[in-house]
């Protein structure tokens, strides 16, 4: 693990929110009361129609969900949040020794899989986790911009890129910069 500067750590996490998805009462206000030291913001849900509803409405950064539920399990509710946001950064922490259901969970497309019980050291390295998937959720946001130029503007911008022997990007960005300014 290396070592973690925690008050970084948490100074990061604590620009975030989270939904806790767990039907036991107990672990659901362990793990909400834990994740309320790093989250801005940490909603509680004890079944899947409740968390979807919260979902809908709150829209967190991070679900950390439990795969055994009744009604709707965490397999289906991660399922449903990812067929409203592709990029939900979905975490599963259980108990499930299930293989069949581990496997469900990985084909839905979790994040991560964590085993309980959840020690304070694997909080960490999965906060850690957290923040490193929001970077590159992040970066690659930032490399897929694209802008749409009239034909004259791009010739222009295309003329002064060649003659300092730069990017388009960069003389687009310079003249944005310069108009911000």
């Amino acid at each position: 693990m290396g070592n973690v500067d925690l008050v970084q750590l948490t100074h990061e996490t604590k620009k975030l929110t989270a939904m806790v998805v767990e039907d036991e009462k107990v672990t659901n206000q362990l793990l909400s009361s834990t994740f309320k030291n790093f989250f801005s913001d940490v909603s509680s849900c004890f079944n899947g129609l409740e968390a979807l509803e919260v979902y809908n409405r709150t829209k967190p950064d991070v679900v950390f969900v439990d795969i055994i539920m009744t009604g709707m399990d965490g397999i289906e509710l991660s399922r449903k949040i990812r067929e409203i946001d592709s990029n939900q950064i979905i975490i599963v922490i259980s108990a499930s020794n299930d293989i069949d259901k581990i496997s469900a969970s990985i084909e839905v497309g979790v994040n991560s899989f964590v085993q309980k019980p959840i020690d304070t050291k694997r909080i960490i390295e999965l906060l850690t986790s957290i923040l490193a998937m929001i970077a590159k959720k992040k970066k690659i946001e930032t490399k897929t911009f694209s802008i749409s130029l009239p034909l004259d503007l791009y010739e222009v911008v295309n003329e002064n890129a060649k003659a300092e022997s730069i990017s388009k990007n960069a003389v687009i960005i310079r003249a944005l910069r310069s108009f911000y300014e």
